[in-house]
């Protein structure tokens, strides 16, 4: 791991939107790269798209967003709420999404968010957490590893990429 930087986490504000999307665009163009070497990029939803759907996602708290900041910019961010999985209790939580910029990976951006998201989703009234991560993204599997997530061998799912089929795992975790 890289040496730490000094990482501010605080909710997300409207115009943080942009910001956002170009880090999920980025981090996901680089996660695929490691994963897939010297395969075409999929086709991701426009930055345009993106902005407007996290633009709403903050706007509704659906899900709750935290953004990381250093040094004045949004280096990276967390988007989480209750388990969108079917028949999961209330009180199961999951991080929809968690994203840095590929500039920051192994400097303790993740950590802050998942921190940050682990305390928003306690006073939610969450005692469990889920993540969905892609088996073949080793720097994912990884970060959930070290945060204390189990993997549920049986959940493997497989999921749509543009035209990639790429297979998901689903992490598990306590929240005390």
């Amino acid at each position: 791991m890289s040496e730490s930087i000094e990482v501010e986490v605080r909710p997300a504000k409207e115009r943080d939107a942009q910001a956002i999307a170009q880090i999920q665009a980025a981090a996901s163009q680089a996660a695929f790269k490691a994963q897939f070497p010297g395969e075409p990029m999929p086709e991701f939803d426009s930055l345009k798209k993106s902005q407007s759907y996290w633009r709403e996602a903050i706007e509704f708290a659906d899900p709750q967003v935290l953004v990381a900041v250093v040094d004045g910019e949004v280096v990276g961010f967390v988007g989480f709420d209750r388990s969108r999985d079917p028949k999961t209790p209330a009180t199961m939580g999951e991080i929809w999404a968690l994203f840095a910029r590929p500039t920051v990976w192994g400097q303790g951006v993740g950590l802050a968010l998942w921190d940050a998201a682990r305390e928003g989703l306690i006073d939610e009234g969450c005692t469990k957490v889920t993540a969905w991560v892609p088996l073949g993204y080793e720097r994912a599997l990884r970060f959930f590893d070290m945060a204390g997530f189990k993997r549920e061998m049986t959940s493997i799912k497989t999921v749509l990429v543009g035209l990639t089929r790429i297979e998901e795992i689903r992490f598990k975790r306590d929240l005390n």
